[in-house]
């Protein structure tokens, strides 16, 4: 009996050594349950605004302007040219400044812009263009661009395209007043016919050449030809931009050249702040026979925009002109600005700005009432501006 005992004790011993011996062993473990593989990150969504490889972008920009001098020809401007102000030009009325529709590819390496519309900005910008060619006065931009793709940025323009000076642009949503400068007016082209070339220097600078037909012409006025030549320096809380151009402008001869240095220092030392600086200087010589006659004009404007909160923000704009000879103003003058426009923002692609603008000039250059003038011009405006695309 107790051998029997004694050899059942030694088999259940054994079997539960076995036993623990299978729960413990790791290598005699089933094999774990392997975890799913994550999902493939969804492919980055569309733009918005976009059809293929191509984007869309746009804006409608409207505004009613009060002028208190209450001009009787209904354009807020000096007497001689209602074009003064870029581009709320009309007074005491609801106006469309203009409405705009842009097709855009990114270079890869071509690609394209073209920006068409209509509206009193786009009757502005091509003043100087003949009155019969209506389908590139609804033309703002129309280039072909290559940028290689081991060019280490180079790249080529053709076509037309906007200038590259000024601290403002044409489109009012991309400034922070709505009016422009009379720098912008003034001072400087709206856009050239020709090609471009721009290539990064090193982390900071990029340079860029232009040969164009001119200033604000599609189809030049003489056989010659402008250079453009571009160099800008870009930090991080500061951006120095500088252009030059030089070329026969005079109608019918290539005698006589224009010149103009053009300059921005753009300050981004906070989120909520931002100030530029622009100067420019302008010279033409023209030739009546063997005598020339020299023209020149410049002036210097600066603005700041405050932001007061995620919606709204001040800017004051206060700036100097002198046209000498008054070939840019009609009149030989000294004029001067001030502007303070307040923003808001309603939603992403939707904004109002209220301003108030402040002229004068050293003579009785502004319209008042039926036939009169005098050296000063108040105006109160108030512009709604909606813009969509996939780069607002």
């Amino acid at each position: 009996m107790r051998k029997t005992l004694l050899t059942l004790f030694v088999c259940l011993a054994a079997s539960s050594t076995v036993l623990l011996a299978d729960d413990d062993d790791p290598q005699q473990q089933p094999p774990a349950t392997p975890a799913p593989a994550p999902a493939p990150a969804p492919a980055p969504a569309a733009p918005t605004w976009s059809v293929g490889p191509i984007d869309f972008s746009g804006l409608v920009d409207g505004y009613y302007s009060f002028n208190f001098n209450h001009p009787a020809s209904g354009f807020n401007a000096g007497v001689n040219d209602p074009y003064l102000m870029n581009f709320d030009v009309r007074a005491n009325q609801f106006s469309l400044n203009m409405a705009k529709l842009s097709l855009s590819h990114t270079a890869d390496p071509v690609g394209f812009q073209v920006d068409f519309g209509f509206g009193r900005a786009f009757d502005i910008i091509h003043a100087t263009e003949p009155l019969g060619d209506n389908f590139i006065r609804n033309v703002e931009q129309a280039y072909v661009t290559f940028k290689p793709t081991n060019g280490h940025g180079f790249q080529i323009d053709f076509g037309k395209f906007v200038t590259s000076a000024g601290a403002e642009v044409i489109e009012t949503n991309n400034n922070w007043n709505y009016s422009r400068s009379i720098l912008f007016g003034s001072a400087i082209p709206y856009y050239h016919f020709g090609v471009r070339i721009t290539q990064p220097i090193g982390k900071y600078f990029t340079g860029g050449f232009q040969l164009v037909n001119g200033w604000n012409n599609v189809e030049d006025n003489n056989s010659g030809k402008t250079i453009g030549l571009v160099g800008n320096f870009t930090g991080k809380k500061i951006s120095w931009n500088n252009n030059y151009y030089t070329g026969p402008e005079n109608p019918g001869t290539n005698k006589g050249w224009r010149n103009l240095y053009d300059t921005t220092i753009l300050l981004t030392p906070a989120d909520r702040f931002n100030a530029y600086i622009n100067f420019d200087y302008g010279q033409n010589r023209a030739f009546a026979g063997k005598t020339s006659t020299v023209s020149e004009w410049y002036g210097v404007a600066g603005a700041a925009k405050i932001g007061l909160t995620a919606k709204t923000s001040l800017t004051p704009r206060l700036e100097w002109f002198k046209d000498r000879d008054g070939l840019m103003t009609g009149t030989a003058q000294e004029l001067k600005e001030f502007t303070l426009t307040y923003e808001y923002k309603w939603v992403e692609g939707l904004l109002t700005r209220l301003e108030y603008r402040h002229d004068w000039s050293d003579k009785n250059f502004y319209e008042r009432g039926s036939g009169g003038s005098t050296d000063s011009m108040d105006t109160l405006t108030i512009g709604v501006v909606a813009y969509f695309g996939p780069k607002r």
